[in-house]
């Protein structure tokens, strides 16, 4: 990783650090952030913990990962360490989320049956950001890489059970990455073979590896960014609902048509708690004929119960079109009698990019969901927007989780 980012692509990391500072804010009365505020003294390592939280953090369609509650964690710890400017935090998680999202994309569907790839390509982004801000020279950075590859890990049995234990996948491979890098700095030597050599992480744990593919530009501008309160499984649905509401076409009953891998994950036509709702096409569906906007409130226990009857109104199948063009677009059909409509990507996709208005009402919902008062969301946008120092933002993540 030679060349260096640009101002274009330090704006674009810019704006996923206000995303991340977002779902942080969203998730500082969770039960997650009590258990942090008891267990871990440092404030990183208790933000490194809450950005996955609400299932608001971005994510990268082809790898099946995101890379922010894994990113600035590890580079907001190295730029402390450092005392760095901001554009060596933002170069540092540009080249992060090139590494973690450059190895996930290798990863194949036996992979990601049994693995989470935020988990187990996510050390290879902490490493790859700290690295980057230590200024490790190309040996270094590679022992870094090596040794988050012997580690990596992640398994996706914390799906089937009501437990916090994705939120501590993001945060682990963060703080993981970060300490590579850290050893690496002081001559600490890895398997710069960990991925395809012999009893490396290919052989383990993919069949059929994909090519490796490097951005042109970075990958971090092939990042989506979610709007809404779920599983990124759970937006496309949520998506076209909306769209026909818009229109004044949406009535139940609700068929909606999409790929394999949304059912495997969301088809939940009885959530029983606020994960289970998050990861439930029929519920979300359900929250949108109601009127309501997928946002966190919308996944409580209380509108489980409240939408029992609307979400049982709610069907879903799989159509071949939407799974023969995924993981590289996530898309879906939502039907409602005679209304029909048919998205390929949504919203938060690069083809269908946030802009500035959506990025900024999610974090007002956000702000104000965590708890905080209205001015932190102008604070969080200025400082992620438009600083040029880097102890602002630790401010204001200190002040937010004391």
């Amino acid at each position: 990783m030679a060349r260096s980012p640009n101002e274009s692509d330090r704006a674009r990391a810019r704006l996923h650090l206000l995303d991340w500072l977002a779902c942080v804010a969203g998730a500082r009365q969770s039960p997650v952030a009590a258990v942090a505020r008891m267990a871990e003294p440092d404030m990183l390592t208790r933000a490194a913990l809450l950005g996955n939280v609400l299932e608001m953090d971005d994510v990268h369609r082809a790898a099946l990962l995101h890379p922010g509650p894994v990113i600035w964690p590890a580079a907001l710890s190295a730029a402390r360490q450092e005392k760095s400017g901001m554009d060596a935090l933002l170069d540092g998680a540009v080249r992060g989320y090139e590494a973690m999202i450059a190895v996930g994309a290798t990863f194949d569907a036996h992979h990601y049956a049994h693995f989470h790839p935020t988990s187990t390509a996510g050390g290879f982004g902490g490493a790859a950001a700290a690295a980057s801000i230590f200024a490790l020279d190309e040996a270094a950075t590679g022992w870094a890489l090596g040794n988050a590859a012997s580690v990596t890990g992640g398994l996706w049995r914390m799906r089937h059970e009501d437990v916090m234990t994705k939120a501590m996948h993001a945060a682990r491979a963060a703080l993981e990455g970060l300490w590579l890098a850290r050893l690496a700095r002081q001559g600490f030597t890895g398997p710069v073979g960990a991925l395809e050599g012999e009893q490396g992480l290919y052989a383990a744990m993919v069949r059929d590896p994909k090519p490796m593919v490097l951005g042109e530009p970075w990958l971090v501008h092939a990042v989506s960014f979610k709007p809404w309160a779920a599983c990124r499984h759970a937006h496309p649905a949520i998506d076209g609902a909306l769209e026909l509401r818009a229109a004044g076409r949406l009535h139940l009953p609700v068929v909606v048509e999409t790929y394999a891998d949304a059912l495997k994950f969301c088809d939940r036509p009885i959530p029983r708690t606020e994960l289970d709702a998050k990861f439930s096409i029929q519920h979300a569906v359900a929250v949108i004929a109601d009127g309501r906007n997928a946002t966190p409130e919308d996944f409580t226990p209380e509108a489980i119960a409240a939408l029992a009857e609307k979400r049982a109104q709610v069907s879903v199948r799989e159509a071949a079109e939407f799974t023969d063009r995924y993981p590289a677009h996530f898309g879906a059909r939502v039907i409602s009698g005679a209304a029909v409509i048919s998205l390929a990507d949504t919203r938060g996709d690069p083809e269908r990019p946030a802009g500035p208005e959506m990025l900024r009402a999610k974090l007002d919902s956000l702000v104000r969901w965590g708890g905080l008062k209205p001015v932190e969301a102008d604070r969080a946008e200025q400082i992620a927007l438009h600083g040029t120092s880097v102890g602002p933002l630790l401010a204001l993540l200190e002040d937010w989780l004391e």
